[in-house]
This record gives structure tokens, C-alpha cells and sequence, in this order.
């Protein structure tokens, strides 16, 4: 009676524990879509950054015109006079999601637009990354540890620096996809079951669908599995957590027309391929090994090893010279970046001139994680006491992070996940042993034995118990054998087992109990720590991540001053100009033009032709008429430059200056970045240097500079310019924002050529040349 009372009691219990759990989950889904909305009430519902308005432009495209339209739209508005394939360029997980949601939602009659749409996938996305999260914690080191990650996941500055509403990019998709696919990995792992095999080959292919980092996961779980074999810990569940992945994966891969046969031609892929084969044949080894004797088994083994590693050897010469033949060694720009970090600023001028892929500094770091960067080491150590299949996966996630967030600040998106999953890890084990302690101590004091605890008697029963049963079930399985018997020996042979190991948990518990005093002072050092990180992250959702770049603030003494200059530059020429005109700028704000303008734009933030790019480069680093000439030549009608030197914008086109210079220079030899340097320094002042002067940026952006202030003393470089009156020849200013922060100068016609050839025939009537040229056949084509 007391045995099934206690187990009455414990099924109480952890039926309680899951509803608890679950209201807890739903709390911290509601936390996490909350806290990202900070953008939209202190500002408006609007797209932000850059590539988001691609992204909503290809998805309004897709709600109005259709899946097949999609797959095979030619957009002729970007990249002219080529345009870019959007079906096989693009990758199509975020569009296909927000469309599939306004799909739905309009099925219901919730007549929402796709703008609101996709202002709020991002938030929608934060809370399904969370209760994954939990998950996959949950498979590591049990419930409270997927609870707590949850929650410090639902607010980690990196994470809503990436997915405020109105953040709609990728990666706002991308890192749900990521976690719930490692998290498939780890559960196929612990159950060995190819249902959730299957479901983890169809997360991978949204992961591929929705972000080029997929290639983190296809490299990440084969370093993982060799790890396994190498240590010793093959396992059927093993095989079945790779091999489908790879198989069904890849095929699945293949299918994505952006990735297409990069899937098995690229580098990045070829590890789990090679992976792949050597677990095939440790698989083969441990089969021969359960049907052959000890004698025949070395035997067969030398053939067996022979044999692989003639098929390695001939699989790795392949892939060397497979990968010999590509200029790149068969990796992307951004791979070889990433394994070389100064590669970029070398070989690709145009992946070193974006911010997002600069290395990040210490202070980063604390702003992005903030206190996670004390707790990770702590949940590293408690995922070795004890190492599991799952917990050495975990490991290797933060470890390989932490290097990849070291060379790109792009990839400390990458890198929260991992170092929530290892402090919400930390955080579960002290919390364990600090209130066990406590628990403990109080029981003391009262003058209660371990036994009325509880503790000490079901450490002891139980495994009596399950001995006993174990004992008959094996008298049981002497009289009958059969494969029902042998299944349930084996049941109990793990259950006994099982509680062996749970009575030994406890003794080893009761011995990390630790002083009432210092017990109390951890845990409100705990509670002060969750409190300061809870009210960084607050902060850092309101005021450091909300800003839209499209609308930009600042407070001074005279109150809040708002710079909406972007919007009003593109209402001017969506309002101002023909259907037809091209705009040329600086690839930054191609996207913004096509989709807020709806112009023609001749480059723009997708960067996949470095020629292009380096022909609007050159322009800008040209004097006038050299630029006024290329700019023609592209049948360009109107430039566009960002400049931030009346109010203080630092991120103008001033300041990004010398990446057009490096970029049109590794095209065009002509352009040489030295020309643009006095004494090695950058220089906008009386001492620049007669090149940087005379070149079109400047004059586009200071031209009638001085007329504001007199002085034209530029406020982001903190000095006054060098040049300050000049006329423009081929350029004429049409319009310039209230702020000065963009101005828009339209290509003056070009001079009628015909008159001025009359003059000079006019001139020359006298000269003997003239008149035996005269007597020559004119030429009927000129």
C-alpha cells in the first residue's frame, strides 16, 4: 500500500510538473513576442534595415501573383541592364512562410496586409526558437534546464537584435529552423527512432530553405559523429541519426534551386560525405564482429579495413581534385572568410566592406549575451558530470560557435542559442544543489532524519524491490523462454539498472549539500544576476534594437527630433520621376530604391556581381566628367548619395568612401587607393588630397554644403571641408531632404555635338586642309 501510494504521489507530481511546464512555455512564448514590439510601439509597424525590403518585395510579389510566377519571375528592375533570376537566386524559406501565413490568415477572414505580415514573423518566430529550445535543453539535462534556457533565449539581446518586429530577414526563421533541427538530431540520437530520423532530414531542408548557414549544420553534426566513433561510443542510434540525415538531407537539398548540385559539388558539403563512409564501415566492422568468431573477426577486419581505406583513398583523391580545379579550393567567399578571417580584406574587398561581417569587439560580447558569458564555462563543466552522446554535442555547438561569432559579428546570432542552452544548463544545477542544500539544512534544524526526507528510504527500496521482481522475472523466463520473455527480461534487466543508477544519483546528491549560509547567498547572487541580465535585455529590446534605420531619433535638450529623410527621398522620386529612369547609389540602398521608389536601380544589396559593383565604385571615385560618362553609358538618369555631415549621421556615403575606392580599384587598376590618402590618412579637409577633391562623391555631397553654416564644417568628421565652393558641369541637384541626409542630382543632357562641329568647320573654311577635304567623297554612313 505505501509503495503504491508513493507511486500515486509521484504520478501527482510529475502530472503537475508538465502542466506547470506548459504554462511556463507559454509565458516565455508571450515574453519573447512581447519584448520584440518595442519597434512598433515607439515607432510605427514598418520594414527595417535594408535586405528586409527585398525580402517584402518578393513576398508581395508571391501573395499577388502566385508559387509558379515566383519560381520564374526575371526581375528587371535590379542589377540593369542584366536583372537577376529571383526563382534561382534567393533563398525561399522566409517568403514561402510569411506568404503561407497570410494565405491562412485571409482563409479565416483575418484580412490582414503582407506588410503587417511580415513585421510580425519575426517575433512569431522568436517564441517557436524558444519552446525549441526547451527541447532540445530538455534531451541535454532534463526539464528545469529547457525551462530556463527557454526563458533566457525569449530574451537575449543578440537574438532581438535580429527578430524585432519589422526585423524581416532570414535569419528571423533561420535560428527556430537551426535549434529544432539539432534538436531532432539529439532526440533521434537518445531514441533511436527513424520516425524522428525522417523528421529531421525535413527540418534540415527548411533550415536550407531559409538561410545560407545551413552549411553550419551539415558540418557541425558529421564533427559530432566522428567525435562519437573516434571515442568509442558508436551506437545503432547513431547510424540512424546520421545516415538518413545525409541521404534524405542532401536529396532534399538538391531541390532548393538557390543551392541546387552545391549540395554534393561544394566544399562545404564534402565532410559529411567522408564522415558518411567512415561510419559505413565501423558499422560493417561491428556487425562482422557480432557474427564472427574472435579469430575470424581480425581477419575479417584487416580485409574490411583494407578495403575502406582504398575506397577513402580513392573518394579523397576525387574530392582533391575536385576541389583543385576551382580557383577557391571549391569554397564560397564567405567560407574561406570564415576559415581565413583576413581572406575577405585580401582576395573580396566587397564581403570586408559590410559591417555585419567584421570581427566583433569584448564589449560586444557583453552587450549581446551580458551575463551568459560568465555562465557558459560553469554549463560546459555540468555537461561533463556526466558526458553523454547529447551533452558532447552541446559542447561541441559552443565551442565551434564561440570561434565562428569571434571572426563575423553576424555569427553571434549562431553563437546565443548555444551559450543560452549552456547557462540555462548552469543555472539548473546551482539552483539544484543551492535549494537542495537548503532543503537539506531546514530538515536538519527541525529534526527530521534522511529517512522522513524521503530520500534515504526510496534510495534503498526501490532497488530491493525491483531486485526481487527482476529474480522471478528470470524464474519466469527459465520456464518459458520465448522472444516475449527475452523482451521483458530485458525490460526489467534496464529498469533495475536504471534504478541503480537513479539510487546512486541520490547518494551523490546528498553529498553536495553545502552550508545553509552559503547556500542563501548563491541564490541571491543567482536572483540578482537574472534580475540584471532581465533588465539589460529590457533595455537593450527598447533603445539599442528598435530604432528602424529607415526613421532615425535623437534627443537633445530641446526633446525627441526625428529624421525621416529616407522615405521622403524615395516618395520624391516614386512621385517625381518616369517609370523607366534608373537610379544609381551605392549598393546599400538598392533595395530600399526598388522597393520604396519602385526605380530601376543598377546595383543593390544582393552582391553577386563584384563588376557591377565596381563600375558604380569607379564613378563615384571618378572627377565629373569621367563619372558623368560611365553613369551615361548605363543609361543612368538620377545618383543618389547619403550623407550624414549636417547632423551628425555617421554611416554616409562620405564614411564608406574608400570601400567604393578598393572595390573599383581590384576591377579598374586606374583607381588607386593611395591617390585618395594624405600620409596614409583619410582626409576630407584643406589638406585631402587634389584627387579625393575633385572626385564626384565629394562634390555630390558637399556641394552647397558651405551655405548652411557658412564654415561647411562637417559634424561626423568633426572638421571643416576642404573644398567648399565648386560648381557642378554635368550634374544638377533636383532635390535634397530636409536634413541634408540625402540628395538626389540628376545627369545633365549631353552637349549637342553636331553644332560644335559646325563651328569648327566655320573656322577652318580658310585653311588649304579644309579645302581639299572638301573635294573628298563624303562617307554616306556618317
Amino acid at each position: 500500500m505505501a509503495a503504491a501510494a508513493k507511486a500515486g504521489e509521484a504520478t501527482l507530481r510529475h502530472a503537475f510538473g508538465n502542466v506547470l511546464s506548459f504554462f511556463i512555455l507559454l509565458l516565455i512564448g508571450v515574453l519573447a513576442f512581447s519584448i520584440r514590439l518595442f519597434s512598433v510601439i515607439k515607432y510605427e509597424s514598418v520594414i527595417h534595415e535594408f535586405d528586409p525590403y527585398f525580402n517584402y518585395r518578393v513576398t508581395q510579389f508571391l501573395t499577388k501573383n502566385g508559387i509558379y510566377d515566383f519560381w520564374n519571375w526575371f526581375d528587371d528592375r535590379t542589377w540593369y541592364p542584366l536583372g537577376r533570376v529571383i526563382g534561382g537566386t534567393v533563398y525561399p524559406g522566409l517568403t514561402l512562410t510569411a506568404g503561407t501565413i497570410w494565405w491562412l490568415l485571409n482563409s479565416l477572414n483575418i484580412p490582414l496586409s503582407v506588410e503587417t505580415v511580415c513585421v510580425f514573423t519575426a517575433p512569431i518566430f522568436s517564441a517557436f526558437a524558444s519552446w525549441a529550445t526547451y527541447l532540445l535543453t530538455k534531451e541535454v539535462k532534463g526539464a528545469g534546464a529547457g525551462l530556463t534556457a527557454a526563458a533566457l533565449l525569449a530574451m537575449v539581446p543578440s537574438y532581438i537584435s535580429r527578430s524585432v518586429a519589422g526585423s524581416y530577414d532570414n535569419e528571423a526563421v533561420a535560428i527556430f529552423a537551426l535549434i529544432i533541427t539539432f534538436y531532432l538530431y539529439i532526440k533521434t540520437l537518445n531514441t533511436g527512432s527513424l520516425f524522428y530520423a525522417t523528421l529531421n532530414a525535413i527540418a534540415y531542408f527548411y533550415m536550407v530553405c531559409s538561410w545560407g548557414g545551413y552549411t553550419f549544420i551539415i558540418n557541425l553534426i558529421p564533427m559530432h559523429v566522428l567525435l562519437c566513433i573516434v571515442t568509442g561510443r558508436y551506437s545503432s542510434r547513431l547510424y540512424i541519426a546520421y545516415a538518413p540525415l545525409v541521404v534524405l538531407g542532401t536529396l532534399l537539398a538538391a531541390l532548393v534551386p538557390v543551392v541546387g548540385f552545391n549540395a554534393v559539388m561544394t566544399s562545404e558539403h564534402f565532410a559529411s560525405f567522408l564522415v558518411f563512409i567512415i561510419l559505413h564501415v565501423v558499422a560493417l566492422v561491428y556487425y562482422i564482429k557480432g557474427i564472427l568468431s574472435p579469430k575470424m573477426f581480425k581477419v575479417a577486419v584487416t580485409l574490411v579495413v583494407s578495403v575502406g581505406l582504398v575506397v577513402c583513398c580513392a573518394v579523397i583523391a576525387i574530392l582533391v581534385a575536385l576541389v583543385a580545379s576551382s580557383p577557391t579550393k571549391g569554397w564560397s567567399g564567405r567560407s574561406l572568410s570564415l576559415l581565413d578571417p583576413t581572406y575577405a580584406s585580401k582576395y573580396i574587398p566587397i564581403i570586408a566592406s559590410v559591417s555585419e561581417h567584421q570581427p566583433p569587439t569584448w564589449p560586444s560580447y557583453f552587450m549581446d549575451i551580458n551575463v551568459l558569458a560568465f555562465l557558459v564555462p560553469a554549463g560546459i563543466i555540468a555537461c561533463f558530470l556526466p558526458l553523454s552522446d547529447a551533452s558532447s554535442f552541446v559542447v561541441l555547438y559552443i565551442v565551434t560557435s564561440v570561434y565562428f561569432s569571434g571572426v563575423m559579428v553576424r555569427l553571434m546570432l549562431v553563437f546565443a542559442p548555444a551559450a543560452c542552452i549552456m547557462s540555462g544548463i548552469a543555472l539548473s544545477q546551482a539552483f539544484d544543489v543551492f535549494t537542495r542544500s537548503i532543503k537539506f539544512q531546514l530538515l536538519r534544524i527541525l529534526g527530521f532524519s534522511e529517512a522522513d526526507a524521503g530520500d534515504g528510504s526510496s534510495a534503498n527500496v526501490v532497488p530491493e524491490n525491483d531486485a526481487v521482481k527482476v529474480d522471478k522475472s528470470e524464474e519466469t523466463i527459465k520456464e518459458r523462454p520465448s522472444r516475449k520473455n527475452k523482451k521483458k527480461e530485458k525490460e526489467q534487466m534496464e529498469k533495475a539498472q536504471a534504478e541503480k543508477t537513479s539510487a546512486k544519483s541520490k547518494t551523490e546528491k546528498r553529498l553536495l549539500v553545502l552550508p545553509m549560509e552559503l547556500s542563501v547567498i548563491g541564490l541571491l547572487l543567482l536572483v540578482f544576476m537574472g534580475a540584471f541580465y532581465v533588465v539589460h535585455c529590457v533595455w537593450a529590446a527598447a533603445e539599442a534594437y528598435s530604432a528602424p534605420s529607415i526613421v532615425l531619433t535623437s534627443y537633445t535638450h530641446e526633446g525627441l527630433h526625428v529624421f525621416d529623410d529616407f522615405r521622403e527621398a524615395y516618395a520624391w522620386l516614386r512621385h517625381n520621376t518616369e517609370v523607366d529612369d534608373k537610379v544609381a547609389s551605392w549598393w546599400d540602398y538598392g533595395y530600399q530604391t526598388t522597393a520604396m521608389a519602385n526605380r530601376t536601380v543598377i546595383v543593390d544589396n544582393n552582391t553577386w556581381n563584384n563588376t557591377h559593383i565596381a563600375t558604380v565604385g569607379t564613378a563615384m571615385s571618378s572627377p565629373e566628367k569621367a563619372a558623368w560618362e560611365i553613369f551615361n553609358s548605363l543609361d543612368v538618369k538620377y545618383v543618389l548619395v547619403v550623407f550624414g555631415g549636417l547632423v551628425g549621421y555617421p554611416s554616409d556615403d562620405i564614411n564608406k568612401f574608400l570601400w567604393m575606392v578598393r572595390i573599383g580599384g581590384g576591377v579598374f587598376p586606374h583607381i588607386k587607393e593611395p591617390d585618395y590618402l594624405r600620409d596614409g590618412q583619410y582626409r576630407i579637409d584643406s589638406q585631402a588630397t587634389p584627387t579625393m577633391l575633385n572626385c564626384l562623391m565629394y562634390k555630390l555631397s558637399y556641394y552647397r554644403f558651405v551655405e548652411t553654416d557658412g564654415k561647411g564644417f562637417d559634424r561626423v568628421r568633426r572638421t571643416e571641408i576642404g573644398k567648399k565652393y565648386f560648381k557642378l558641369t554635368h550634374f544638377e541637384e533636383v532635390f535634397t531632404t530636409h536634413h541634408w541626409m540625402v540628395r538626389i542630382y540628376k545627369l545633365k543632357p549631353s552637349k549637342n555635338r553636331i553644332r560644335g562641329k559646325m563651328k569648327k568647320s566655320k573656322s577652318r573654311t580658310s585653311t588649304p586642309s579644309s579645302k581639299r577635304s572638301g573635294s573628298r567623297k563624303k562617307n554616306p554612313w556618317q
